[in-house]
């Protein structure tokens, strides 16, 4: 008896738990408050093409995003140009090794390069013997780079460098740790006095014995005399596809997709003064002959090793159009006249042709001597950045605009005016819009181009970001707002054309601006939330709207957009991308109407960015603390989903589209076949 009471003891228990589980795990996600409803239609009448432009990249040389950053140069201020064109000039970070006994170090105008005169003098007074003997390593210079030379055992880097001499020379080429004790890789340099009694160019490649992220390159000697130095380079030779670039970010960029890159700025292009201004002509040909400048925006000196050639070089690289950004002839602080801006005019044109010009042409022939016979692919411009407001704006875009649509009228060009709210005043096929805000005003500025004119110029929103205190420097909070926005444009992509985030790179010693999408130093590199969510729109360009509609009770911090892409292997998903910037779980069905007749959707993946605090950063210690997270997804019957979206996060349902027919024969198939 007391077996068969244990025995209906255990059955009523079980029959209790196998009620009550139901219910409970029901009740879990009945229970997530707000519930919401997202409905679908993927009938192909109230589909839209999303734009192939939609969503890029924006380049601007601050921060060091180039000089010492996506630029694979190792040398800081290569031709001791920093001070500007007179001497003594200034040779940060170039230091000595030695003292005043040893050796005296200056600068003189004795360069064989024109557009930059200044060289380094070394005089040596020390010696390998008499009385005042040189230490045995060496006395001479050194660069420490950017805040530190990445040196990586077993790869190799190029040291160029240009020397001159009143006797023979005996130079010691080195890659050193930062205290110069570690020797990671060196070649000596020997040369007569009749080798080197004028400018020779001197070449070594030096392959690294040991790895150290924080290294810095030497020259030095144990000879009496006086050498010159000028032009000192030192390159990784594993840069993308040998142009120059770093290879890992680099890669960041690519894995974006980006449809468009807008360069060089920016404010980089303004200048605080035009003397300081971006200047194209200044930043090509070989990369000796460039005299640099400083970029009084951003206050630091860059070598324009990183210049015209090379940004149109990168936009083809990543496969992206090229958006130009020239100076107008405004400034921050001054500006030309509209009577005569016709000089900044033809420097415009001058550049469209050596971008896009026959290699038989003045400057198309330029690009063709740099290695690149073929035209590059440039069909968008831009007549300055945020100049809309200042005296002489609109009277010298017109003088742009006109110059540019007679020699080359399918070119597309932006005005830096908003035509968002009222329609503008001139000629444009652009406008350019520029959003720096809190989360929850760029969250609510996902409806800002709702009411918008459909007539007129598109928009180009080629600066956005949340900054501030929601933002720290890369925060969720920042980029679950910035992913609503972007979700904004994509339901208005009939009338915004072209997105891009701002800043893109901080070198994190020397942060300019917070927030940034990519943070990096000598030899790593992670992606802020913002990066990442803009990986969530990498497939949008190109894609196709669906008319989606999101019901829920009364809940101010939901949205949701759903698109239909194709992958490299031509499998079509429809995306759907969902952002809850609230603090309640949501209970959210999806249900998905309108496909055609042959067509079902299968289970596939869920792509979630969130973390435990909506303040939550990355960092060199946690690159993947904010970062997606992939699982399965299956779908139910009626193609129809039930999830539960956590709070505070981006959520992305990529569900494969399939043929039924397709399925039906590949079964039918395979039954044949096993017979």
């Amino acid at each position: 008896m007391s077996s068969c009471k244990v025995s209906w003891i255990v059955f009523f228990l079980w029959l209790f738990i196998g009620l009550s589980l139901p219910y409970h795990c029901f009740a879990i996600e009945a229970g997530a408050n707000p519930a919401a409803q997202l409905f679908v239609d993927a009938s192909t009448g109230s589909s839209r093409p999303i734009p192939d432009t939609l969503f890029g990249i924006f380049f601007e040389e601050i921060n060091h995003a180039g000089a010492g950053g996506l630029w694979a140069e190792l040398v800081s201020n290569r031709g001791f140009e920093a001070g500007g064109p007179n001497v003594p000039s200034n040779i940060n970070p170039w230091a000595i090794i030695g003292n005043e006994t040893s050796l005296i170090v200056s600068t003189d105008r004795s360069s064989c390069f024109d557009r930059n005169k200044v060289a380094l003098r070394m005089e040596v007074l020390c010696d390998s013997q008499d009385t005042n003997i040189c230490p045995s390593e060496g006395v001479g210079i050194y660069n420490p780079g950017f805040w530190g030379m990445n040196i990586e055992q077993g790869k190799s880097y190029k040291v160029v460098f240009y020397v001159r001499s009143t006797d023979a020379i005996n130079i010691d080429v080195s890659l050193t740790g930062s205290n110069g004790l570690q020797l990671l890789a060196s070649a000596n340099i020997v040369a007569p006095a009749s080798d080197v009694s004028d400018w020779t160019r001197m070449e070594v490649l030096l392959e690294a014995k040991g790895t150290n992220h924080n290294s810095r390159l030497q020259l030095t000697t144990t000879q009496k005399g006086v050498i010159w130095f000028d032009q000192v380079s030192a390159m990784p030779m594993d840069t993308y596809k040998g142009h120059g670039f770093r290879n890992e970010l680099f890669q960041m960029l690519a894995d974006i997709k980006p449809r468009f890159i807008r360069f060089p700025g920016g404010c980089f292009v303004e200048g605080e003064w035009l003397r300081n201004a971006f200047r194209w002509k200044e930043t090509i040909g070989p990369w000796e002959e460039r005299p640099g400048h400083f970029g009084d925006v951003w206050m630091y000196w860059t070598d324009d090793g990183f210049g015209h050639f090379e940004f149109l070089q990168l936009a083809e690289d990543l496969n992206a159009l090229p958006v130009w950004v020239f100076n107008n002839g405004i400034g921050h602080q001054d500006q030309v006249d509209t009577a005569s801006v016709l000089p900044f005019v033809q420097e415009a044109l001058d550049g469209i042709e050596f971008a896009r010009g026959d290699p038989s042409s003045k400057w198309g022939s330029v690009r063709a001597e740099m290695g690149h016979p073929e035209p590059f692919n440039l069909k968008y411009v831009a007549v300055g950045n945020e100049d809309c407001g200042k005296k002489n704006y609109r009277g010298n875009y017109l003088k742009f605009y006109d110059a540019i649509k007679r020699t080359y009228p399918d070119i597309q060009i932006i005005s830096n005016c908003d035509g968002s709210s009222r329609l503008l005043d001139h000629p444009a096929d652009f406008y350019d819009f520029h959003v720096y805000t809190s989360a929850s005003n760029l969250f609510s500025m996902a409806h800002q181009f709702d009411r918008t004119s459909r007539i007129g110029p598109k928009a180009f929103v080629s600066e956005y970001a949340v900054t501030g205190k929601d933002a720290g420097t890369g925060s969720l909070y920042a980029a679950l707002a910035e992913a609503a926005f972007l979700i904004g444009l994509e339901k208005n992509s009939d009338i915004v054309q072209m997105a891009s985030y701002a800043p893109l790179f901080v070198h994190a010693n020397d942060r300019r601006w917070n927030p940034d999408a990519i943070v990096f130093n000598s030899s790593h590199a992670y992606g802020t939330p913002s990066y990442w969510v803009q990986r969530f729109f990498a497939e949008s360009s190109g894609a196709t709207l669906l008319n989606s509609t999101l019901k829920t009770n009364s809940s101010k911090s939901l949205i949701a957009s759903a698109i239909t892409w194709q992958s490299e292997d031509s499998e079509t998903y429809l995306r759907i991308k969902f952002v809850n910037l609230g603090n309640s779980s949501v209970y959210l069905s999806i249900i998905v109407n309108g496909l055609d007749s042959n067509s079902k959707l299968i289970g596939s993946t869920k792509t979630v960015l969130t973390s435990t605090n909506l303040m939550d950063e990355n960092s060199f210690m946690q690159p993947g603390k904010v970062a997606p997270n992939q699982t399965d997804l299956l779908i139910g019957a009626l193609n129809k989903i039930n999830v539960v979206v956590q709070p505070f996060s981006l959520t992305s349902f990529d569900l494969l589209k399939e043929s039924v027919k397709l399925r039906m024969k590949e079964a039918d198939t395979s039954s044949k076949s096993s017979i």
